[in-house]
């Protein structure tokens, strides 16, 4: 039998997937790095939100200023802002532990050698980056939502959209939701370009450094106006388009094609993952 058919060959006595899973929830959310940094970035629409008040003296414009009164818009301009480096560290650092980080401490190798099949260790693997990825957006959107009510204000509940129109608690709570998920994808999206190049070294760092290095390059040719044809094929393009959600009518243009860009970066990541892991030595 070859390696790649004892990969996608069920093993007998294999555990079922749903315990595979939690023990991999488990076992990521456990870690001390990680709780530490969802804790730091819960205070990240905190301390946005108090820097608010305090400049709202001196007026302001953009998002930023739209959040002054107006504290339904703090939790989606925290997810952008955040977007920009903060988020992707920490599905990058989840990507770096869940295959480099393994290969460093050894451990990585009784999980190749284990009755699990790879196909399913790369099923667990991507399950906790996007554990994280969705943990940490959920945290900075519940956090900005309280902390706009309470430190900035919520106009009496409603949200006053950059269109100037006038939206229910209902209808902001289901926009904020909107921009929640759509951070998730390219969060995902990030993640397994990471977990792609953690399952090429054993060294984590490296996977961070990659990843944050890619962004920032990512950023830079996307400012640059002679390389604006790179910008469809760069996943950073529409970081910034989770901000439509505040806009009335929302658009969907580019939070549509953002997810489509996020939908191709998955596959690419997956795919490499994938197949390294079926073809890498025990």
């Amino acid at each position: 039998m070859t390696l790649v058919e004892s990969a996608t060959t069920p093993h007998r006595g294999s555990a079922p997937m749903g315990r595979l899973l939690g023990a991999e929830l488990r076992w990521v959310l456990r870690r001390p790095r990680t709780l530490v940094m969802l804790g730091l970035f819960a205070l990240v629409p905190i301390l946005v939100a108090i820097g608010v008040v305090v400049a709202d003296r001196n007026g302001g414009g953009g998002l930023i200023g739209a959040i002054a009164g107006n504290g339904l818009v703090l939790p989606v301009a925290a997810m952008t802002l955040m977007l920009a480096l903060l988020l992707p560290l920490a599905v990058a650092m989840a990507a770096a532990d869940a295959i480099a980080g393994e290969a460093a401490h050894g451990t990585l190798r009784s999980l190749l050698l284990a009755p699990v099949g790879r196909g399913r260790l790369v099923v667990m693997k991507a399950f906790g980056v996007l554990v994280v990825a969705v943990v940490a957006t959920v945290i900075v959107a519940v956090v900005g939502v309280l902390a706009g009510l309470v430190v900035v204000g919520g106009a009496d509940g409603t949200l006053v959209t950059l269109s100037g129109t006038t939206l229910g608690f209902g209808e902001a709570m289901g926009r904020v939701g909107i921009a929640a998920l759509w951070t998730v994808g390219q969060l995902a999206a990030v993640g397994a370009i990471a977990l792609a190049i953690s399952a090429f070294t054993e060294h984590p760092l490296v996977v961070l450094a990659s990843v944050l290095g890619g962004l920032i390059v990512f950023g830079v040719l996307g400012a640059i106006p002679a390389l604006d044809w790179l910008s469809p094929y760069l996943l950073t393009t529409g970081f910034s388009a989770g901000a439509d959600v505040l806009r009335d009518p929302m658009t969907w243009g580019d939070l549509g094609g953002s997810t489509l860009r996020a939908l191709c970066y998955m596959a690419i990541g997956g795919g490499i993952t994938t197949s390294r892991m079926l073809t890498r030595d025990a």
